[in-house]
């Protein structure tokens, strides 16, 4: 918890402190702990990694991610490919390395880390654009690469280029199938059938991600992609009792994470990496300075993106991690060499992550790449489903950036059969009334019958992003003119501004209102 607490303010990620606990722990530590099993590494890391890609799956926005996914794809698969040919050459013409040991360090090395990534990008205020592209890149392109090391780490020569090629699309697209299938199943029967207890929403959720990983291995196809995928769709699809959920899914990822990273500083002798240091400096040079910005620039080019962003996320190209694990695939398989492989990947991760992590602040900022500062903050709202009242309770926190402050109740003209029942306002619950304005920092218990109930989230999540006339105006959600609703304070809605509204092409020719001043029209 400590090392969590220190990484946060220091801005490492927080792999380094764990690593750093590991090979205290170790033989050349003060407890001198002899721990050699490359196996259990890697199956222990394996599942570490699925609960890290289903954790960062779930905090994946898909209003984000869904513009970007095409680049998202090409750098995960054309970049990686691009990435690992100029590594690996590196490793064989400076280093000396023979080509099987170089072909295993590129594509190891290749593949950006999930936890690295999320951690760092999630503490930088970047355009969604860019941390969109760069978180999708790390939870995709983990597939390609474990296909890649197996197959350079397996016994005997590598088959054709074309073979492997076609191997690893039918990979990824059978993972690709699978992980949306179960994604889709396991949302849908989340949303349907109300389970006894509120505690067990979060477990059903890792539970579904993770069988979307069995799911994907036991077809042959890739698991690391399915879980992303499955976890992406349950994160989107509006699941009951959400924030309990995603924050029952951060501690799990933060404890596979310190798992992991402490074991892997266990695996590591010190001592033995004094020789190979300056190889991993090289190796790590030239995949920093030339394979990640080539990657980024040769497969984004045929996507319209400004060079200064295309140059930030080639320094924000973390590796982490996952990186390490892989390098005891080779370990495992008994390929020869394979402890200089795992010590070159070592030194090259700690050293340029200690490098890459702190700075990228510093350099998005020299770029000038820094998020909309007037861009509203997205409203936490967590849904509770009222099975036998065939209703919905939602709680809606108005966060520092919301354009909902300053809004009165009745402004929010919710859909006819949703209601403000309730508001906590500095540790005080009170009924609101139409007039009520609503400040930064409230909580609102929202009570939404059935058939409105996601029309009433739309309609709030828009007037958190355009204020009171959200709707009249093109800003967000068309809901307030939907029939049956009601213009603030009861009545009909303001003649001037639907005239507005009208001249500016929006809608607004709603029906008008009920006139009894409540606000809104429940069926309580």
């Amino acid at each position: 918890m400590a090392a969590v607490r220190i990484s946060s303010r220091s801005g490492l990620p927080s792999l380094l402190l764990y690593l750093g606990i590991g090979i205290a722990l170790g033989q050349d530590g003060i407890f001198d702990v002899k721990f050699d099993n490359a196996e259990l590494t890697q199956v222990i890391g394996y599942a570490a990694l699925v609960v890290i890609l289903a954790e960062g799956g779930l905090g994946a926005k898909w209003k984000e991610v869904k513009p970007v996914l095409p680049a998202a794809a090409v750098v995960s698969t054309v970049g990686v490919g691009i990435s690992v040919g100029i590594t690996a050459s590196a490793a064989h013409y400076l280093v000396g390395l023979d080509w099987r040991q170089a072909l295993i360090i590129g594509a190891v090395v290749s593949s950006t880390d999930a936890a690295a990534v999320f951690s760092v990008l999630r503490r930088v205020p970047l355009p969604p654009r860019i941390t969109g592209v760069l978180e999708a890149e790390s939870g995709f392109n983990d597939a390609p690469v474990v296909i890649l090391v197996v197959a350079f780490s397996a016994a005997g020569p590598v088959e054709h280029w074309y073979v492997l090629v076609a191997e690893i699309a039918l990979e990824l697209a059978i993972g690709a199938a699978i992980g949306i299938a179960v994604g889709w199943l396991g949302s849908l029967g989340l949303r349907h059938v109300a389970l006894p207890a509120s505690g067990l929403y979060p477990i059903a959720v890792m539970a579904i991600a993770v069988s979307a990983y069995a799911a994907g291995a036991m077809a042959h196809g890739s698991g690391f992609l399915a879980v992303y995928l499955a976890a992406m769709i349950l994160g989107n699809s509006k699941l009951p009792h959400w924030p309990a959920t995603r924050g029952f899914a951060d501690g799990l990822g933060w404890l596979a994470q310190i798992g992991m990273f402490v074991l892997l500083g266990l695996l590591v002798t010190p001592h033995d990496l004094v020789d190979d240091f300056w190889p991993a400096i090289v190796v790590g040079l030239v995949l920093t300075m030339v394979a990640r910005p080539l990657s980024v620039f040769l497969s984004l080019a045929p996507f319209r993106m400004p060079a200064r962003e295309k140059v930030l996320m080639s320094w924000a190209g973390l590796r982490g991690a996952v990186p390490i694990i892989l390098a005891t695939i080779p370990m495992v398989s008994g390929v020869q060499g394979s402890t200089r492989i795992f010590n070159i990947v070592f030194v090259l991760v700690i050293v340029y992550t200690l490098i890459q992590g702190p700075t990228l602040p510093w350099v998005a900022n020299k770029l000038n790449i820094a998020d909309d500062p007037a861009e509203a903050d997205d409203l936490g709202i967590e849904s509770a489903p009222l099975e036998r009242l065939r209703g919905h309770l939602l709680s809606v926190d108005i966060p520092a950036k919301s354009k909902m402050h300053g809004v009165e109740v009745g402004e929010l003209r919710l859909p006819a059969g949703a209601a403000v029942t309730l508001v906590v306002r500095e540790g005080t619950s009170f009924v609101p009334s139409p007039a009520t304005v609503l400040r930064r920092g409230d909580e609102l218990l929202v009570v939404a019958t059935d058939p409105v109930r996601d029309r009433a989230e739309e309609r709030l999540r828009a007037v958190g992003e355009g204020g009171k006339l959200a709707g009249w105006l093109g800003t967000g959600s068309p809901v307030a003119n939907a029939p049956g609703m009601v213009g603030p304070h009861g009545g009909s809605a303001i003649p001037q501004a639907m005239k507005l509204a009208k001249k500016l092409g929006g809608a607004g020719a709603g029906a008008p209102g009920n006139g009894n001043g409540s606000g809104t029209k429940t069926s309580s």
